[in-house]
């Protein structure tokens, strides 16, 4: 494609729940948007077999076609959705300026807006049996998953709030669960440890780690050992929670975009304004708390309203 320059209403880069919602609604309001998918095309609900909750589906839906028909729908509306991978962002921060974005170190897109609906990813322990069975049985949100075990044993993997809340969420629905602590302490808050510490049904095991996930196809159960004796054991579980965190896709925007210390991109209120004018960001690359398909469509829906009314108070 060489250096060819395009000029565009706006861009959205990221192709989640909340990139399409932003380009359903962006395209509708004749915004004309470009979306680049990234490498991974649909974002994290691909890699999950069995969407339950999220509207409009009474039986559930597999993660691909969910995805698939966000893509069709925003298609519908003439959003052109093209494979590629933004690799340099150069944005104005004058209102109504330009903003120039290199896509594949090549091509060069001039954006009077930017949706950026990058998303998050969930962080592993990246043993080759884990990711093996990820999408079966190995997951990484208990809110997403957790419904598929009912009345089963399972555990879950880290030692922070976000571990505690998994934790109490999945001791409603499931039979057991073990929280797998790598030291001799929870980092949680003492409220968060205070309801682990209260809810029968859930046991902690302090300097603990996984050796193996054990299973074909979906989890059989775990191989742990404590880290200090070496001592192994197996535990006869059928879901495996990773909750050690997730890591916001925002390397591309650092030094330009206002975050907090992790990553996550600071937006205005209840708005999806970034500090810079016209560049607006969607679903888990802003929102550490609740990171749900549902809630990223509907940021991915304020951020293209934004984007509108940002293009409306420049005429």
């Amino acid at each position: 494609m060489g250096n060819e320059t395009e000029k565009i209403k706006c861009l959205i880069i990221g192709s989640g729940p909340a990139g399409y919602t932003a380009a359903i609604y962006a395209a509708r309001a004749d915004m004309k948007p470009v979306m680049y998918t990234g490498m991974q095309m649909g974002g994290q609900l691909t890699t999950t077999t069995e969407v339950d909750n999220f509207p409009g589906y009474p039986e559930g839906v597999d993660g691909n076609a969910l995805m698939e028909d966000l893509k069709k729908q925003a298609e519908r509306f003439d959003t052109e959705v093209r494979f590629g991978v933004v690799t340099k962002v150069e944005f104005s921060h004058e209102p109504g300026g330009i903003h120039k974005v290199t896509v594949d170190e090549s091509k060069i897109i001039e954006a009077k807006t930017v949706i950026i609906s990058t998303g998050a990813t969930a962080k592993y322990l990246n043993i080759p049996s884990e990711q093996r069975l990820i999408g079966g049985g190995v997951s990484a949100c208990a809110t997403c998953d957790g419904f598929f075990y009912r009345g089963q044993e399972v555990v879950v993997v880290g030692a922070g709030d976000t571990a505690a809340e998994e934790a109490t969420y999945l001791a409603n629905i499931c039979k057991k669960v073990t929280i797998l602590v790598r030291k001799d302490y929870m980092r949680a808050s003492k409220a968060m440890q205070r309801r682990v510490e209260i809810t029968e049904n859930i046991e902690v095991m302090y300097n603990t780690e996984i050796d193996e996930v054990l299973g074909d196809q979906v989890v059989e159960g775990v191989r742990v050992f404590n880290n200090i004796s070496k001592e192994k054991k197996v535990l006869p579980v059928t879901g495996v929670f990773i909750a050690i965190g997730h890591t916001p896709n925002t390397d591309l925007f650092k030094g330009m975009l206002d975050m907090d210390e992790v990553g996550y991109i600071i937006t205005k209120g209840k708005t999806t304004k970034t500090n810079v004018p016209g560049v607006f960001a969607a679903g888990d690359v802003q929102d550490k708390e609740y990171r749900q398909a549902v809630t990223a469509a509907g940021t991915g829906c304020m951020a293209a309203l934004d984007a509108e009314r940002y293009l409306g108070s420049l005429i």
